[in-house]
């Protein structure tokens, strides 16, 4: 089984693909850049790195993988796992792993996990159809260096203008001007002392009216009144210990429809809960919960034959 291929897939709508007991692989989004080496645009992109202590099960890569083939989730949980301890044995001896589409895995001298992406695939959606692109600069200093010999090559000639205008003219001109401006000066000092005169007409005005309202208005009886007594009902809730294992119904990104999904499966006759949000922020609804892993995967087995092919398990120490 090429698990490589169904890792691939994930990448383009999740940011975070666990391999039980291996490690996980992660994708942050990278604005555009330009490379000015190569004198190269860029588009945005998802850059995949990889983290060998995120290696807990969270149920993606295998639902994807068992939706996929339409085979069991337990059967395909055992061979991603073989899958893995395989994939460590090959590094342990020193071998690097080409992971088709995403990069190469190799071990260094400390015994860790090394991560070499692949840069040709850009697995941001958004991003689909963009290439790389590449100009030539444009060179400005010689085509500054172009206009300054044309310029020195052209010759100008200035000649002087000739007055044929009294010299009084240049005066009356200043004259107009200035008296423009008193006249809009003495026409905005008056339209402003009138806007004043408006404002404290309409503040006195105001202030009589609610002196009006003030002396009119009825004030009731300040006695404090006394509440019948009231019993409430506390129920308590039994305290689980030991491992949990949800058979999750659903994730949603929205809490108010995780509420709904809880409330549909309580009128089905389902034990279902809110078991809260995931490192991812999806907020988890299960079918119901059980400290026994056999009588959680019978459930789950049910559930998946008649009900629904997406449900999965997700087991908490």
């Amino acid at each position: 089984m090429r698990t490589e291929h169904y890792i691939e897939e994930l990448l383009y709508r999740y940011n975070c693909v666990v391999v039980p007991e291996f490690g996980a692989f992660l994708a942050h989004t990278a604005s555009a850049r330009i490379d000015s080496a190569s004198n190269t645009l860029h588009p945005p992109t998802k850059v995949i790195s990889f983290n060998q202590q995120l290696s807990k099960n969270d149920g993606l890569l295998v639902s994807h993988i068992s939706k996929a083939k339409k085979l069991s989730y337990e059967d395909l949980l055992e061979e991603v796992i073989t899958t893995s301890k395989s994939w460590k044995e090959r590094l342990q001896n020193g071998e690097t792993i080409d992971l088709h589409g995403i990069g190469e895995l190799s071990m260094n001298t400390e015994q860790k996990i090394q991560f070499k992406p692949e840069e040709k695939i850009n697995y941001l959606a958004s991003s689909f159809g963009l290439a790389a692109f590449s100009a030539s600069p444009v060179l400005r200093e010689e085509l500054k260096e172009e206009v300054e010999a044309l310029e020195e090559s052209v010759p100008f000639i200035i000649t002087p203008e000739k007055r044929s205008q009294s010299a009084f003219r240049p005066l009356l001109k200043y004259a107009a001007v200035f008296l423009l401006l008193c006249a809009t000066g003495v026409s905005g000092y008056q339209f402003y002392n009138q806007n004043i005169e408006r404002q404290s007409l309409v503040q006195q005005d105001a202030q009589e009216q609610v002196s009006k309202y003030i002396q009119e208005a009825t004030f009731f009886d300040t006695t404090p009144l006394e509440l019948p007594a009231l019993s409430l009902k506390v129920d308590k809730k039994e305290v689980v210990t030991g491992p949990q294992h949800h058979i999750i119904a659903g994730a949603f990104r929205v809490k108010q429809n995780a509420t709904k999904k809880v409330k549909q499966l309580e009128q089905l006759g389902y034990q279902a809960k809110y078991i809260g949000a995931n490192k991812f922020g999806l907020h988890q609804v299960a079918y119901s919960s059980f400290t026994n892993s056999r009588e959680a995967l019978r459930f789950l087995r049910k559930i998946k034959n008649t009900v629904s092919q997406d449900a999965w398990m997700l087991s908490e120490k």
